[in-house]
């Protein structure tokens, strides 16, 4: 099972960026994903979820500006960003339960977050929102 996110980078405040995750070797149809992300100093940080029948979740931090989706012809995990702040500043990963009904992946979680929650998680990337 692999995960590679593509489409991070550079934004200025307000602006927006589209995540993707594509994923092979597994069934995605089956399986449940989210979206995670990590500053300097700081844990994992729990943003957004959604499972098989496209049931969407997300932390209070990015609902309402962010939106999750899913391609399931293509595999494919989506994080679109809008109204971007410099807090939002991170390394974001997708990351992806295999049984597709664990309730991580609508971020029910006891504090902290590890990656020990979920079964694979992507190699990461950065979004930096600064002026």
């Amino acid at each position: 099972v692999e995960l590679v996110e593509s489409g991070g980078g550079l934004v200025q405040p307000g602006g927006s960026l589209r995540l993707s995750c594509l994923a092979s070797g597994l069934n995605f149809r089956r399986s449940a994903m989210s979206w995670a992300r990590q500053t300097p100093g700081k844990g994992l940080e729990w943003v957004s979820g959604i499972y098989s029948d496209h049931s969407t979740f997300y932390s209070d931090s990015v609902k309402g500006r962010f939106t999750i989706s899913r391609d399931d012809v293509k595999t494919t995990v989506y994080l679109q960003m809008n109204s971007l702040k410099p807090e939002d500043t991170a390394v974001y990963y997708c990351a992806i339960d295999l049984s597709g009904v664990d309730e991580v992946v609508a971020g029910i979680v006891t504090p902290p977050l590890t990656k020990d929650e979920f079964d694979v998680w992507g190699q990461g990337i950065q979004v930096t929102v600064s002026s």
